[in-house]
């Protein structure tokens, strides 16, 4: 886990569930089927500067030339912005990269080099209503959808990241590409069952804190992480049209009952790439 999500919320329901104060980036419209490379909104938290734009607006801004200083400098109040799902590291000469980097596992996320700096500087809340995981051997997967019980949206604790794209002329529309990924814990006994993995799911009451950019102390990030409880959600089976990326819509998240049939093998492990309309392989969770 995670790789596919619902986001079916509004920017305006989010707006205001989420005390977004500015809202930047390409518009992404809901959906019942986001998959890793695809655009996702997320939540940055950079107090203090007194800038209106986005994080990547600013670094655009600031420097022809990429030194990542740009990135550092804060912006004002959350942020609801738009990223490519898959972490492209600063120092990665592909995007290509991201596609291996849709989650970053919580008990390491300080020590990879893909993921160690954007845990110090650059963390974000990736917003959902639920996610998918599937079960059971190759070629006869199990969807199924994990959600909150209490209709609000969840949190995923998540990683940004601002790469200069060297193929792309500076002052073009792409040559900045801005990125997320997922953190990932062990999966209680109540979810292990389904997957060994789950999101980190950030409740209301910390989520300041993981946004707040003066928090830059190792150990102090880890026992944040580390403070984060277990989430509470939901699973219910849904249909196997999920593992097709090019499904989409709400009728993927209607219960299916016991039985009512297994994903084929273009549902196996629900990873996969917007573009290739199918699932992906297990390699894709870690």
């Amino acid at each position: 886990m995670c790789g596919r999500y619902v986001m079916a919320r509004s920017t305006g329901d989010l707006v205001a569930e989420l005390g977004v104060d500015r809202v930047t980036g390409d518009e992404v419209p809901p959906s019942w089927n986001i998959a890793p490379t695809q655009k996702v909104r997320i939540v940055t938290g950079r107090g203090g500067g007194g800038h209106d734009g986005s994080v990547l607006d600013q670094a655009v801004s600031d420097s022809a030339v990429f030194d990542h200083a740009a990135s550092e400098k804060a912006v004002s109040g959350r942020g609801l912005e738009t990223a490519r799902w898959g972490l492209v590291p600063i120092w990665a000469k592909s995007r290509s990269v991201g596609v291996r980097a849709i989650n970053a596992r919580s008990e390491t996320v300080l020590e990879k080099p893909t993921f160690r700096s954007a845990a110090v500087k650059r963390r974000a809340l990736v917003p959902a209503d639920g996610y998918y995981e599937w079960s059971g051997q190759k070629g006869a997967k199990i969807p199924t959808y994990l959600h909150g019980g209490d209709g609000e949206p969840l949190a995923f604790a998540g990683l940004y990241e601002l790469w200069r794209d060297p193929e792309v002329p500076e002052g073009e529309p792409d040559a900045w590409l801005m990125t997320t990924t997922v953190l990932t814990r062990p999966a209680t006994d109540a979810l292990g069952h389904i997957h060994d993995r789950t999101p980190v799911i950030v409740p209301p009451g910390l989520r300041d804190d993981w946004l707040d950019p003066g928090l830059t102390d190792r150990s102090r990030i880890q026992q944040l992480i580390d403070a984060i409880p277990d989430p509470s959600l939901l699973p219910h089976r849904v249909g196997p049209a999920v593992g097709n990326v090019r499904n989409d819509g709400p009728e993927l998240i209607a219960p299916v009952a016991e039985g009512g049939g297994a994903a084929d093998d273009g549902g196996t492990a629900g990873g996969g790439t917007a573009g290739d309309g199918t699932a992906g392989d297990d390699a894709l969770f870690y």
